[in-house]
């Protein structure tokens, strides 16, 4: 599919939007997750969203997608589904502008990726940019190690950095799809393959929510899609390069979200680590734009 050009600005708004959306949804998952666990919190969300898809898609006359392009949202929902496992159960151990800013290593990890999947060469850029990075994880890591040892803590972050792994690999893929499908088939086969996945170990794990939940649960997915759909939207059609700054406003949300809702301190580490790791990620920017694209949530 080919997208129809807009002005920049709209763009450049509707991705705004899209970031400002995702981390209103990270406040509403940590709270959901906090309450009735991380599995139920992302199967139910799931199952929403998917029903939200099926609505949309029937609306919008959507036409089922092709088996290439099926194939590619099969593989970004997979990944995505595990990249989300890992994030929201960080989520429960640190504050949400830690854990926004331990994600933003992504952009740098898929500039490797790149080079071992696409066989792109490695420049100089690109290796500044990841001695950066680690050294910003690094700050925020070891805000983690003063004072009272806190090994749940220790272990939010190392399933944030996994996650990033996901994450950088779901970057690899993304740009690909939203110039195949719409934003609504984007939105709509990332909660329909996440819901699959999920509910195959629903007989174990799943627990049905009380009535008091639903409403976050439902509010979660109808965020979670909006946002797929506005940053698909954008990203269809601006190039990567000029929407970059605005992803990292994910984490002035993320620290506003966890001081109004849970009561986070913003930690002078935390703000030093990010801004090397952005730092770090708009230096790569300057050489391979398409792939330090980062969706402000990893979900």
């Amino acid at each position: 599919m080919t997208a129809r050009p807009v002005p920049f600005a709209l763009a450049f708004a509707v991705c705004c939007a899209g970031v400002a959306f995702f981390s209103v949804m990270d406040a509403v998952m940590k709270g959901l997750s906090l309450a009735i666990g991380v599995y139920n919190a992302l199967l139910w969300r799931a199952l929403a969203g998917t029903i939200i898809g099926i609505v949309g898609m029937a609306v919008l006359r959507n036409p089922w997608p092709i088996g290439s392009v099926l194939r590619i949202h099969l593989l970004r929902g997979a990944v995505v589904a595990m990249m989300a496992l890992f994030f929201f159960y960080a989520l429960t151990k640190l504050p949400l502008a830690e854990a926004i800013a331990l994600s933003f290593i992504a952009p740098l990890i898929a500039l490797y990726l790149a080079a071992l999947l696409l066989k792109e060469r490695i420049g100089r850029n690109t290796i500044w940019a990841s001695v950066l990075g680690l050294i910003g994880v690094g700050i925020i890591v070891s805000g983690r190690l003063r004072g009272a040892y806190d090994p749940e803590a220790l272990l939010g972050a190392a399933a944030v950095l996994f996650s990033a792994i996901l994450f950088a690999w779901n970057l690899i893929i993304q740009k690909q799809q939203a110039d195949v499908a719409s934003p609504v088939e984007v939105a709509f086969f990332q909660h329909l393959v996440m819901l699959g996945i999920f509910a195959v170990f629903a007989p174990f794990l799943a627990v049905v929510p009380a009535l008091a939940h639903v409403p976050m649960i439902v509010g979660a997915a109808a965020i979670a899609f909006t946002s797929l759909m506005c940053l698909s939207w954008a990203y269809a059609r601006a190039e990567a390069q000029s929407l970059i700054p605005v992803e990292y406003s994910a984490f002035i949300w993320a620290a506003i979200m966890g001081w109004l809702f849970f009561s986070e301190r913003l930690t002078v580490t935390t703000i030093a680590g990010t801004v090397l790791i952005v730092a770090g990620c708009l230096i790569a920017a300057r050489r391979n734009p398409q792939l330090v694209h980062v969706e402000g949530s990893v979900t």
